[in-house]
């Protein structure tokens, strides 16, 4: 048995005395800390474990191991030269490890409950009966509806062949054939009849794992339709049971916010998780009332409600009833009926395309289209980025790739694995970009960006429009590689790979006190520059075939080239808006276009800034212009001028032109010049 001091009372000495105290092969002689009040020092007293301020009070030939753990340097030193060679002095970094795993594992565990809890708490909401089985046809689980309905127990049930339950089910048969088995009816020895969904369970391999079947008591249903005085009310909703062939389920908690969907409901509705978990139970109405906040305000349950939801407005049947846990509402758990018709094959291949393609998390070097001399050399550069940890400055304007070329760096380097988190310091609230950078101490405390991209990449997108306070502390950050969360005193290490962004003149911003010097030197280690579509105009060929592939996706077209002419035209603008304005372009050339249209000809295109001009100087008296397009066309060319002049900087841009940030987003959005997003 080996005998252990632990020198450090704090976090890391605390999970350290949890964890060394449940094994049988080590002894805690004492642990120590020189504040009294450690937490550390309080479970030791609970623990009935020796404990002081000094660790040399403990100190024999007989100790072993001694764990520093309060993570200074100079203490680990004086470990080491006051205890002897025999004595294995542990570093307050492996303390920290330990401690870090440890909670980490203890986060984990609590979470896969809640799943667990909430999974059942959802599947015996349900009212319908639901039975599942493994691979050797026995039974692993059965929810509370089934119980009523087949008059069993769980107990009396789970582990047992499906048979036994119900003798004559077909659920076996999905073993062998994989098959689904929609609204099949099956008879009860008691004389009841149920209407069956069975489901067969396939893992990744295509390996059969088991099966499950959602079943309906018919009878009851039947004998409820009697008592119901609304016959009109009792066959829509007898209707929709018989005639449904999968169930969606929508839960949300009990502030009416999302909670989980399953993938029938995303079928249904054309909404992910991402647009739904965590977004009002309103999220997925297009036309009537949440019957989910109804039924979390009355706690009574509604059924048959119809309504339109989704993007697509698909009429749906909607049953909702409360989550009640010890008589106090939790939320609430709706089921949709889909009772549109069907989209055409080609439109759900469409849908489908668009949600592969949103869900695209990264980008490749590849993704860099253009063989033109400019765009290679960044490339090139941006590949010798990829191989260093050296800091990267991303210089260009707005809508040259910046975060595209960020992703293909953070993707070709060693930390490819790693997390890649992307801030854009433009849209951050300033009240609180403090804390999402650096994370907030305290209970519960969280951690902010820089630790959440341990070991992995931060882009700080316009990073020129962050705030002065703020620059000087991320000054140190860079400087000492270590972050200190709001209210707290205790760094932390950190290993971070910056890539910073901004169509902003620095200089000039340097010159203007707007931006650190300090700070721009110490980002400026790297710097690429990716040079403006007006620039390297040869890559069109390749950037206009790309962009019409996105738009036919997104509008269900099938457009194949644009012809000589337009071509020419496109060639010929200046592209104040880089890339996004060409998909701009392009895009409103589809809606000019006929719908089986598979040529972009030059009439199709809208007017560009460049062919005003020329038409301007063309003609003297105007004869063919109204007065309304000539306002809209100067006044374009003012916009492209202004924001040239400023560096693409919106804000600065507005100020300058006297009207507020929002009429110039609409503005540019207006005449193509830009997106309402910040993405580039």
């Amino acid at each position: 048995m080996k005998r252990v001091i632990i020198v450090g009372a704090g976090t890391g000495g605390s999970a350290l005395l949890n964890l060394l105290k449940e094994t049988d092969q080590i002894e805690i002689v004492a642990i120590t800390d020189i504040n009294p009040g450690a937490i550390g020092l309080q479970k030791a007293a609970e623990f009935g474990i020796p404990f002081g301020e000094n660790w040399e009070h403990w100190m024999d030939e007989s100790v072993d191991i001694i764990f520093e753990a309060t993570g200074e340097e100079e203490v680990f030193k004086e470990l080491q030269r006051r205890t002897s060679k025999d004595i294995v002095v542990v570093p307050g970094a492996i303390a920290y490890v330990i401690s870090a795993l440890l909670e980490e594992k203890n986060s984990l565990i609590s979470e896969k409950s809640e799943q667990a809890h909430n999974q059942d708490l959802i599947l015996n909401s349900i009212h319908d009966g639901m039975i599942v089985i493994d691979s050797h046809n026995k039974v692993v689980f059965i929810n509370q509806s089934s119980e009523r309905i087949l008059h069993t127990t769980k107990e009396q049930v789970v582990g047992r062949p499906v048979t036994d339950v119900i003798p004559l089910t077909k659920l076996p048969e999905l073993l062998t054939t994989k098959e689904k088995q929609i609204n099949k009816e099956v008879s009860l020895p008691n004389g009841k009849k149920l209407l069956s969904t069975r489901i067969p369970m396939v893992d990744a391999s295509g390996n059969i794992i088991g099966a499950y079947a959602i079943f309906k008591d018919i009878t009851e249903a039947v004998a409820l339709a009697e008592e119901l005085t609304d016959i009109k009310e009792v066959t829509t909703m007898l209707e929709a049971i018989i005639n449904s062939s999968e169930e969606a389920i929508s839960v949300v908690d009990e502030k009416g916010n999302g909670l989980m969907i399953n993938p029938a409901y995303t079928k249904i509705t054309g909404l992910t998780e991402p647009q739904v978990i965590g977004k009002p139970a309103t999220a997925d109405i297009s036309e009537g009332e949440s019957m989910h906040m109804q039924v979390l305000r009355t706690g009574a349950p509604v059924r048959g409600v119809q309504m339109k939801v989704g993007p697509k407005k698909r009429d749906v049947l909607v049953n909702v009833a409360p989550i009640i846990v010890e008589d106090v509402i939790k939320g609430s758990v709706g089921v949709l009926h889909d009772v549109s018709e069907l989209y055409q094959l080609n439109e759900e291949l469409s849908k489908a395309k668009q949600l592969i393609r949103s869900l695209k998390a990264s980008y490749t070097f590849k993704d860099l289209l253009g063989k033109s001399e400019a765009l290679q050399l960044v490339i090139d550069q941006a590949k010798i980025a990829a191989n260093t940890s050296v800091t990267v400055l991303l210089r260009g304007e707005s809508g040259t790739g910046k975060e595209l070329l960020a992703h293909a760096i953070h993707h070709e380097s060693e930390r490819s694995d790693r997390k890649f988190i992307r801030i854009n310091c433009a849209t951050m609230a300033h009240d609180y970009i403090e804390e999402e950078l650096f994370g907030v101490a305290g209970s519960p405390g969280r951690e902010g960006y820089f630790e959440e991209a341990h070991k992995g990449t931060l882009f700080l997108d316009e990073i020129g429009e962050l705030p002065v306070k703020i620059q000087a502390k991320l000054l140190r950050v860079l400087q000492e590689k270590e972050v200190k969360r709001l209210g707290s005193s205790r760094a932390s290490k950190i290993d971070v790979r910056i890539i910073a962004a901004t169509n902003m003149n620095l200089e000039k911003a340097i010159g203007n006190e707007f931006f650190r010097e300090d700070l721009y030197y110490r980002l400026n280690k790297l710097p690429i520059h990716i040079p403006p579509l007006r620039e390297r105009k040869e890559d069109l060929v390749e950037l206009i075939p790309f962009l019409l592939e996105k738009l036919n996706d997104a509008y269900g077209r099938k457009v194949e080239e644009v012809d000589r002419e337009a071509f020419e035209r496109l060639m010929n603008y200046e592209w104040p808006g880089n890339i996004r304005e060409l998909e701009n372009i392009l895009g409103r050339a589809f809606i000019n276009m006929e719908h089986s249209g598979t040529v972009i000809r030059a009439h199709h295109l809208p007017a560009l800034s460049s062919d005003i001009t020329a038409e301007f100087n063309r003609r003297a008296d105007w004869e063919d212009f109204q007065l309304q397009e000539v306002v809209e066309q100067y006044e374009k060319q003012v916009l492209v001028q202004a924001y040239r002049t400023h560096n693409f900087n919106k804000t600065r841009t507005a100020k300058a032109l006297g009207v507020s940030l929002r009429n110039l987003y609409y503005k540019l959005d207006k005449y193509g010049l830009s997106k309402n997003d910040t993405k580039e």
